[in-house]
């Protein structure tokens, strides 16, 4: 390759073609490697305005900026290049510019390499080789130039951007570290209760939901820990009260239902219950054994696309539903009686009763069928079961249930269930199952219509009538049954006076004992609730709950008939199925049972004393007692308006575990005579001192 500023142009005659050291290429290769530290310079240098955050980087030297009339000049030079310049275009317009930058003494160190590679260029090359290199050069040097002073401005317009960004973010993550703690340490103090004047402008307002909400859970949240988070002035009560109104407020309540749960439960499993009752129960279903394995059962319906799962390890029938692509209750096997609807809790009273083939049983309320049909397929279509229901327009159901199912050994009665001995007899069948009528208060999921619709005289008329019905239950049922003599008692309500009230007077007025369910889940019942004293023997009755078992709201007991005698009334008692007051179910209770047993003991022992008695108890009834003195009820005088809480069989092996009066008499003998011994020697004493 010629040299550039060899005479010879490129011919073949020149004798140092090969030894030239500024070809070409070498000059392209210095062009690019110069723009290459150019670009990587850039990039290093936005990378690190990227990454400082705090502290900016030292400025760099600026260069000596040409005057305004060489940028004047050199913007001219490119519009002119633009238009296609001829070369002597471009070699005069490069001289004035190299006059005019030395001139003023701008020159940078790409423009000096540039202009010793020009020097050396002669002016006889190759025109197309000055055309090129002339071109690098003129576009090189504008080019850098450009960037050089468009990346210095640049430069410092990003870094100071990126530095005020860093400010304000580090600006703000600082205000909100401090609000963040100040919410923490103000947060047991910032609730207070609302004033009057607050409280009656809200209920002169729509209620607001969302600070209802709120102020629930703050004051949830104090009252579990109320010592450390009250607010100063407050009472319990006051926060009580509050929540009461909140609940019934935001979840629809009257103030009577209200206020009863607030009495039941602490408010944090009381807040569990209410939400728990805003949502729908499992569907349930119950497998026929009669036509079906509860196995097969659940293969037919998977196949029709029906998502399900056995019920619970107590149930061996059971399934529960989550979804279905067709109507659970419109299918072949619905329709052939191989499966019923019916809910968890409905099984519960089925097996506590425990009916055995060949009984003969009572269902006091049966329809819909659910019961009675899994009574009937236990049994094995053996015995007879009365299916009794008292509302005519229930019945169409209750025996298109039998009929579906193929239950044969049923017959379905429909009499009022209080005149049901008088229909069957007395003392004539072997067990009886009562889901008595109630308030319904454990079914709040399906009918939230109770929240408001129920009071106090509701719950009251309701205990009367269970009070009757479960008499009635009593009475038709042979103590003297080989394999029964059994009673269960079940609600789907959870008020307490219709449950453990009901029992308590069950036990008082007929000669029955609770049994335990043979349901190991559950809780058990209340024995002790405020001022109310219930049998200890209630503890075997058990409670469910929908935030505890998931189900509906229930309660079973089971009792065991003693005798089939039952103690009659006298004057100043009412009859047996009449009950005065249903709030004073226990008009005698005590704080304690100890309390109550020293002060019945020592009624019997003043009545008892200084006269001459014998107690004949009956192997037919054991709250009869016959005196001398004349006849007394239970061990208690005539006078008293009130029945005893208890019969005399349970005073009695609580009187057995006391010492007999002869040896309290003997041990206060003893006493007295050590304190008369102890007396003379202190006066002996006291004469030898004088």
């Amino acid at each position: 390759m010629p040299r550039l500023d060899c005479s010879c142009a490129g011919s073949q005659d020149c004798q140092t073609a090969n030894s030239c050291h500024f070809d070409i290429r070498a000059l392209s290769d210095l062009k690019s490697r110069s723009e290459g530290e150019g670009q990587m310079a850039a990039t290093t240098l936005s990378k690190r305005k990227g990454t400082k955050s705090q502290k900016s980087p030292p400025k760099k030297k600026q260069r000596n900026e040409p005057p305004p009339s060489i940028k004047k000049q050199r913007n001219e030079s490119k519009s002119v290049k633009n238009k296609n310049p001829k070369k002597e275009d471009l070699f005069s317009d490069s001289d004035d510019m190299d006059e005019m930058v030395e001139e003023h003494g701008y020159m940078d160190e790409d423009q000096q390499v540039s202009d010793s590679v020009s020097e050396m260029s002669s002016d006889g090359d190759d025109l197309l080789a000055d055309d090129f290199l002339q071109g690098i050069d003129d576009g090189s040097d504008d080019g850098e130039k450009g960037s050089d002073l468009d990346s210095d401005s640049d430069g410092r317009d990003i870094e100071d951007i990126a530095d005020e960004d860093d400010k304000d973010r580090l600006g703000r993550e600082e205000d909100a570290r401090k609000e963040w703690i100040d919410n923490i340490k103000e947060g047991p103090d910032e609730f207070r209760l609302p004033t009057k004047e607050e409280v009656e402008d809200e209920a002169n307002r729509p209620p607001d939901l969302q600070n209802l909400q709120r102020r629930i859970k703050e004051t949830v949240r104090v009252l579990s820990n109320f010592k450390s988070l009250r607010q100063e002035g407050a009472t319990r009560k006051d926060y009580v009260e509050q929540l009461t109104m909140d609940l019934g407020s935001y979840y629809g309540y009257n103030e009577f239902l209200i206020g009863a749960l607030v009495e039941m439960f602490p408010v944090n499993e009381l807040v569990e219950l209410i939400e728990a009752f805003e949502k729908p129960r499992p569907i349930c279903l119950r497998t026929n054994t009669l036509k079906a394995r509860r196995r097969d059962l659940a293969g037919v319906l998977l196949n029709r696309g029906v998502n399900l799962d056995p019920l619970s390890k107590w149930s061996k029938v059971g399934l529960v539903v989550y979804d279905s692509q067709v109507p659970i209750g419109a299918t072949p096997g619905y329709m052939a009686g191989y499966y019923m609807l019916q809910s968890a809790s409905s099984f519960l009273p089925v097996m506590a009763l425990a009916p055995q083939e060949k009984e003969r049983i009572v269902d006091m309320a049966a329809a819909p069928g659910g019961k009675t049909t899994y009574i009937s397929a236990i049994m094995k279509n053996s015995g007879i079961v009365y299916a009794n229901e008292m509302k005519e327009s229930r019945l169409k159901s209750l025996t298109a249930n039998l009929q579906r199912m193929g239950v044969t050994n049923t017959i379905v009665c429909n009499y009022d269930g209080r005149e049901l001995p008088k229909a069957l007899g007395q003392n004539t069948v072997d067990r009886v199952l009562l889901d008595a009528p109630c308030s319904g208060t454990g079914v709040i999921s399906k009918d939230e219509s109770v929240k408001t619709s129920k009071t106090l005289d509701d719950i009251h008329k309701c205990a009367h009538l269970q009070k009757e019905l479960i008499l009635a239950a009593i009475d038709m049922v042979d103590a003297n049954s080989k394999s029964g003599g059994y009673i269960v008692y079940s609600t789907c309500s959870i008020m307490i006076p219709e449950n453990e009230a009901v029992i308590d007077y069950a036990l008082r007025k007929r000669d029955v004992k609770v049994v335990p369910c043979g349901l190991d889940f559950g809780r058990p019942g209340f024995f002790r609730f405020r001022e109310s004293r219930f049998h200890p023997s209630l503890e075997k009755t058990r409670r469910f709950y929908p935030h505890v078992q998931n189900m509906d709201g229930f309660f079973v007991a089971k009792l065991k008939k003693m005798s089939n005698s039952k103690p009659t009334p006298t004057a100043s008692e009412p009859p047996e199925t009449v009950e005065q007051d249903p709030r004073a179910v226990d008009s005698i209770d005590t704080n304690s049972d100890e309390e109550e047993f020293q002060r019945r003991s020592s009624i019997e022992s003043i009545i008892a004393k200084g006269k001459e008695s014998t107690i004949t108890e009956s192997k037919e009834s054991n709250t009869k007692r016959t005196k001398e003195s004349g006849k007394l009820q239970n061990g208690f005088p005539e006078k008293r308006k009130n029945k005893p809480k208890y019969d005399a069989k349970y005073w009695k092996e609580k009187k057995q575990q006391r010492l007999s009066r002869e040896e309290i008499s003997k041990a206060r003998e003893e006493k007295r005579q050590a304190l008369r011994e102890g007396k003379k020697k202190a006066e002996g004493k006291q004469r030898a001192a004088k």
